[in-house]
């Protein structure tokens, strides 16, 4: 047995499915296989049996064999047809090799007992390919199976980004037959993602990674909007790519929910203007695109003179009804690369990009005060208001968004007590510079 063993386990090493398993899991492999063989040679057996053995046709008894049990369990373990018939050929060479050094003259009935190895031998190997056979093709109903049910698109594509396969969920995804399909690739179907999809096919099929990704595209059947998508490689015996496999699968509703929980998180329910944390955001990026440009930004806060006495003497919906108007109108103010916001309260603010001098914020600060001087016409009757404006400068007065923020907001404090209906350019000496509408 140890001969034998030790011969085993150098071959085994030279398998890719067996080279990372322990030495005592490869021996009691080995060993088993000796022993049901073993047993095989003292059963007696008819010569006819012994014939139809040799050929791999010995009657069944209507249980699994040793060899159809060890052909399970290695196709679960990975192992090819190809590897685990190859164990048999090893483990055959070392056998009769060391039976030939044994016994230099064979006799009678060692000739039998080798004869009667090789049918075991024999035997062995038609149950084992039997075996994989038959769960080749259960794996193949199964996986055919799974993919035809599936109601996500499972595609391969081969080397060169071309469809090989796609299931029935791809066809209808795609609104094409499958001839119409199969050889062409998503850039020659027209697919606008199809210039991204090739370069990350491309990566997984060169470095053999898994990607996962994401699109927008309205496919011809109308089915979905968003997608995300994994493509993974297709590795043959000797670990080359051959294919790559794609997954679809839509997430246009988890999209939509998560873009409205995004937008109802940064901006205010009541006039749909951004809020504090996302003006915060658009302003310190705003900041670092001046920078980068060395240009200089306005930041305009809004307080409204005379709502709190809207408030008070027509109601809270009249309040609301006058602040979604003032966000309204202060859109209609300002460029649409613009950023109007509402801080909270009648509290608003504004970024304007790109200033070239004072005087551009000055006529838009002046627009924005005669918007709101204008009548709003809430419950039935016309009411007015006013405004009062703060106004920093990047970079003169700060470089940081919270500090540019504060100044903008001492300045409109300035030109409130200054009497309302002002905007005021923020002086850190206190010196007053405020202009009326």
């Amino acid at each position: 047995m140890e001969p034998i063993l030790l011969a085993w386990e150098k071959f085994a090493r030279t398998l890719l499915h067996a080279k990372y398993m322990d030495k005592a899991a490869l021996r009691a492999h080995a060993r088993e296989m000796l022993l049901e063989i073993a047993d095989d040679l003292e059963s007696i057996q008819s010569e006819t049996e012994q014939a139809a053995k040799s050929k791999g046709l010995a009657p069944e008894d209507g249980e699994e064999s040793w060899a159809e049990v060890r052909a399970e369990e290695r196709h679960t373990n990975g192992f090819s047809v190809i590897e685990t018939i190859s164990e048999f050929r090893a483990l055959r060479a070392s056998v009769v090799s060391l039976w030939s050094k044994a016994y230099p003259k064979v006799s009678i009935q060692q000739r039998e007992d080798l004869s009667r190895f090789h049918e075991a031998i024999d035997q062995a190997v038609a149950e084992t390919l039997q075996q994989y056979a038959t769960t080749n093709d259960m794996d193949n109903r199964l996986f055919g199976a799974i993919l035809i049910a599936s109601p996500d698109p499972i595609y391969v594509l081969d080397l060169e980004g071309r469809f090989i396969y796609a299931n029935r969920a791809s066809d209808n995804l795609f609104a094409l037959e499958p001839e119409a399909i199969i050889g062409k690739s998503p850039l020659d179907l027209g697919f606008s993602f199809a210039c991204d999809f090739q370069r990350h096919l491309e990566k997984v099929i060169a470095d053999q990674v898994i990607y996962r990704g994401k699109f927008a595209y309205a496919f011809a059947s109308g089915d979905g909007e968003r997608f995300e998508y994994l493509l993974a490689p297709v590795l043959d015996e000797q670990k080359n790519t051959e294919a790559a496999i794609c997954i679809f699968r839509d997430i246009t509703e988890q999209a939509l929910a998560e873009e409205k929980n995004w937008h109802s998180a940064h901006h205010d329910l009541l006039t749909g203007l951004p809020n504090r944390r996302l003006f915060l955001d658009r302003l310190e990026q705003e900041i670092k695109h001046a920078k980068r440009r060395s240009q200089t930004l306005a930041l305009l806060f809004l307080d409204l003179d005379g709502f709190k006495k809207i408030n008070d003497s027509l109601g809270h919906e009249a309040g609301d009804q006058v602040l979604t108007a003032v966000a309204k109108r202060l859109t209609e103010s300002v460029r649409e690369n613009d950023t109007v916001a509402r801080l909270g309260g009648d509290e608003f603010t504004v970024i304007l990009t790109g200033i070239e001098q004072r005087k551009d914020v000055e006529v838009v600060a002046q627009n924005i005060m005669g918007a709101i001087a204008m009548p709003f016409q809430i419950a039935r009757q016309g009411v007015q208001i006013s405004v009062s404006i703060g106004i920093s400068l990047y970079p003169q007065d700060a470089s940081l968004p919270e500090v540019l923020l504060e100044a903008a907001d001492q300045a409109m404090y300035t030109a409130k007590k200054a009497g309302a209906n002002r905007m005021y350019f923020y002086n850190p000496g206190n010196k007053i510079d405020t202009q009326s509408s």
